[in-house]
């Protein structure tokens, strides 16, 4: 094995340290925030906020085995960064690309 080879036990090291749980739930945080404005509300939201997983609401990532959470928010990131923008939340911005570049 030569020096630039990555040992199984290592390839997935640079997540190590990153809360994708959390950081997921930040972003469900403020995308429910600003969703408490009815003009940002839609028929899309409708569909999504029934979506959002049991664990984001008991904030526990043992109930999120499968990690619905994050994949809710992966999945709908074009949407999210939408949302965002069009309500001009800063928040909701900064937390959804950290999740996005950190665990999207």
């Amino acid at each position: 094995m030569s020096n630039n080879d990555i040992r199984i036990d290592e390839r997935y090291i640079s997540f190590k340290n990153i809360n994708c749980f959390e950081n997921a739930c930040c972003v469900i945080d403020n995308m429910l925030r600003v969703l408490e404005n009815p003009k940002n509300m839609n028929i899309y939201w409708k569909k999504i906020v029934p979506m959002i997983p049991k664990a984001y609401f008991t904030r526990d990532p043992k109930d999120d085995e499968k990690e619905a959470v994050l994949y809710l928010v992966c999945s709908n990131s074009f949407y999210l960064d939408e949302l965002f923008e069009k309500a001009n939340d800063e928040k909701g911005m900064k937390a959804l690309s950290v999740c996005e570049l950190e665990c999207c």
